[in-house]
């Protein structure tokens, strides 16, 4: 059977290509990636008062096309605009709340913790992400041999600094105080692995700051965060990221939540971690480890399966 194609759109953003390149791969189409730009003034306005024009955006270039999934405010108007002006049915579906009608979408995709409701919207818990079982499984062996294999691994992942959580020496200190703490007292060697956002400052902060038990990742590397969410006994996340919290709940591993003091308001973050603290998922990093169960979580597969059915 010939796959359908598929085009994605996205401001460019790791966490938003993670999301639509995650869920494509799970609708399983043939699929291209298109950085979305928009032109002129019109990236001053929010979509629910730009006109759905190709004059908005510059131009995408494609033709054959079947499904659109969108992620991030610039790809509204252009994921409407080339829905309404194929020759053939196109299905659209955007991640996260648009902030426009929903009736312009085939589907929206959104967490709990956005509040949004309506026949055509798909809610998950936490955010849907590129990271499959098979693909954590595959890379197991990647760090094995920079590691010491008598000893079990505690994995922290580093986000970066949002309108929200500032990435402070002292911030970051503090978590870094924590965490070596608790490898010393439990006899454990840690593995630092930053994301795309992380400020290389604070890389250097935990090569300065982090003792020899711990194996730090400089660089961003898939292959090394993959094999580290294999490898790990307990993982701990900064506070800033939904989706590498969500990343790593796929694992069914403990999660701590390494807090960082907010300088304005984060209700949507706390109503995620609130969701995420009932379903027995996350933990808040402190002085004392432990180990718990949760039902693992796959929100990309098990929102695939009901779009499939609608697709076929």
């Amino acid at each position: 059977m010939t796959k359908l194609k598929g085009i994605l759109l996205t401001q460019g953003m790791h966490g938003m290509i993670s999301q639509v390149e995650g869920l494509a791969k799970a609708l399983d189409l043939e699929f291209t990636h298109h950085t979305v730009e928009l032109n002129n003034f019109w990236k001053f306005f929010p979509p629910k008062i730009t006109p759905i024009s190709q004059k908005v955006f510059k131009k995408i270039s494609v033709e054959d096309f079947d499904v659109i999934i969108s992620c991030g405010r610039k790809s509204i108007i252009p994921s409407i605009y080339l829905k309404k002006n194929s020759s053939k049915k196109i299905t659209n579906i955007h991640i996260q709340d648009p902030k426009v009608n929903l009736n312009n979408f085939s589907y929206v995709i959104a967490p709990e913790h956005d509040g949004l409701s309506g026949e055509n919207v798909f809610l998950t818990k936490g955010a849907i992400h590129y990271l499959t079982k098979k693909e954590i499984n595959d890379h197991t062996d990647y760090l094995k041999n920079r590691l010491d294999t008598d000893k079990n691994y505690f994995l922290l992942i580093l986000g970066g600094p949002t309108k929200h959580y500032d990435y402070s020496n002292e911030n970051i200190s503090n978590i870094f105080y924590l965490f070596n703490n608790l490898i010393e007292e439990n006899n454990l060697q840690g593995i630092i692995v930053p994301s795309m956002r992380t400020p290389k400052n604070i890389i250097e902060l935990s090569k300065n700051q982090l003792s020899s038990n711990s194996l730090i990742i400089e660089n961003v590397d898939k292959k090394a965060y993959l094999s580290s969410l294999s490898l790990a006994k307990y993982i701990a996340v900064t506070c800033d990221s939904t989706s590498m919290i969500s990343e790593a709940a796929l694992t069914g591993k403990p999660i701590y939540i390494a807090d960082i003091p907010s300088k304005k308001n984060d209700h949507r973050i706390k109503k995620f971690r609130e969701l995420f603290t009932r379903l027995n998922i996350i933990k808040k990093l402190d002085n004392r480890l432990e180990t718990w169960n949760y039902e693992t979580l796959d929100e990309t597969s098990r929102i695939a399966k009901e779009i499939k059915k609608r697709l076929t």
